[in-house]
């Protein structure tokens, strides 16, 4: 019987050390999948305050909707009232380092007149629908990660966060990737370039219909299409008409993207929508890896979970929302420190490092998830040179109707060329995020964007 017992238990060595050789990262234990209704939040953040009650405990989150919003409308604030506890600034910047991530801390230096950080009250706001942690719960003792044509991709899940208690650098990032941001929306925004001397430049006017399959409930895509996107620009003039169509897939070889430009009346596809290629939805100024933080494959790094931190992020940002207009809040060299609100939140940290033999203009980059929603709220690319050459950024906005905090508002500093960009603003805009019922995978093809095509 003793004999048995040790083959057995060599055995299961043996299948264990073989799963990760073969690249398959197994999930975890009913055991720790069971935190996730006790010490843990349904998708994976921690629920107790931290030692000093600077983050609270979470409660459930913030879901008691506007009555007076109507669905598409403008959103409104809910904490519009309240005033920041403290400010930092250049001057001040050495005696809160240790909760400021080096994107930040680079740009209170390049700017020490301008640049600073309201610091408010934290409000730990992010919400899901049951049915997202219920598919979270399942996806904890049922999801692999496994290697596929582009590297590791999710294996039996769906509906919610695949990597709730995340055991890689990878597994993270698939979790920011499948983030909860809503299943189906319409959403009309503004996007700029800023350029060295201060000048704002609209580089689009659009509007775009959004889908993210992986949260339709019993219609997960078959092809592994993740999220989908189709953007038609509206302005400026030299772009009017112009459109794109993109699908993301777990399988990024399988991602693909394809554009109208109404001069020529064709459709055109993208032959490398990924990666450091610039994206024509941002007119080229961000790369497609650069979206909302990072967007895309991830085969081309190598990803390290560095552990969790304290953080000063952007957080319940919906001032970018209730602006006027969007100028309203860009100051020559950056966002204005009045338009972002500041909180204390627990991130996760990722590093990813260039694989050998692969190529990116960005070969080493940091980015911070908040623990909360999983989404990446900031994050530095460096050089070839090690150079910390950009800060990218998002600004999470509450919308309790969906319910949900989402990142919108985007973009990235350049600390060397002193350009900026900021996209999705949604400011000034009498239909900002609406959300839809699903829409038809055929609303997310080239021919039917060919077919609404105007020149």
């Amino acid at each position: 019987m003793k004999h048995n017992k040790k083959i057995v238990s060599l055995l299961t060595a043996l299948s264990a050390s073989l799963l990760f050789a073969n690249g398959t990262f197994a999930a975890v234990s009913a055991d720790e999948a069971a935190k996730l209704k006790t010490t843990l939040t349904p998708l994976g953040g921690e629920r107790a305050a931290n030692s000093d009650g600077s983050i609270p405990a979470w409660t459930g989150g913030y879901t008691k909707a506007d009555p007076n919003y109507k669905d598409g409308g403008k959103r409104s604030d809910p904490f519009a009232n309240e005033k920041p506890l403290f400010t930092i600034t250049a001057q001040n910047m050495a005696q809160y380092a240790g909760n400021l991530s080096a994107g930040t801390q680079a740009m209170l230096k390049k700017y020490p007149d301008s640049y600073r950080l309201d610091v408010y009250p934290t409000h730990r706001t992010a919400a899901a629908p049951q049915a997202v942690y219920d598919a979270t719960f399942t996806n904890a003792t049922s999801a692999n990660l496994v290697d596929g044509p582009s590297g590791g991709m999710p294996q039996n899940a769906s509906g919610g966060i695949p990597f709730p208690i995340p055991q890689s650098g990878a597994e993270a990032i698939w979790n920011h990737l499948l983030r909860w941001r809503g299943a189906s929306w319409h959403s009309s925004f503004t996007q700029y370039l800023s350029t060295t001397d201060g000048k704002h430049v609209l580089t689009n006017d659009s509007r775009a219909d959004f889908q993210m399959p992986w949260y339709l409930p019993g219609k997960s895509d078959e092809r592994g299409v993740y999220w989908s996107i189709r953007m038609i620009n509206d302005g400026p003039p030299l772009r009017a008409g112009e459109a794109i169509t993109g699908l993301e897939n777990l399988n990024g070889d399988n991602t693909s993207a394809w554009t109208y430009l109404p001069g020529q009346r064709r459709v055109r596809r993208l032959p490398n929508a990924c990666c450091d290629t610039p994206t024509p939805a941002t007119a080229g100024v961000m790369s497609f890896d650069e979206l909302y933080v990072f967007t895309g494959r991830i085969d081309r790094f190598d990803w390290k979970l560095l552990g969790k931190k304290e953080l000063y992020i952007p957080y319940n940002t919906n001032r970018v929302f209730t602006a006027t207009n969007p100028e309203a809040m860009f100051d020559p060299h950056h966002m204005k420190p009045e338009a972002i609100r500041w909180e204390k939140h627990r991130v996760w940290v990722v590093e990813a490092t260039l694989k050998n033999g692969q190529r990116h203009v960005m070969p080493k980059s940091t980015y911070y998830l908040d623990e909360d929603t999983w989404a990446g709220v900031l994050g530095e690319r460096y050089d070839a040179r090690g150079q910390l050459a950009k800060a990218v950024w998002t600004s999470p906005v509450v919308m309790p109707d969906l319910p949900g905090v989402v990142t919108l508002t985007n973009g990235f500093y350049d600390l060397l060329s002193g350009a900026w960009f900021a996209g999705d603003l949604m400011a000034g805009k009498n239909e900002q995020y609406r959300i839809m019922p699903p829409y038809k995978s055929s609303v997310f093809t080239a021919d039917a964007m060919a077919g609404e095509g105007v020149r």
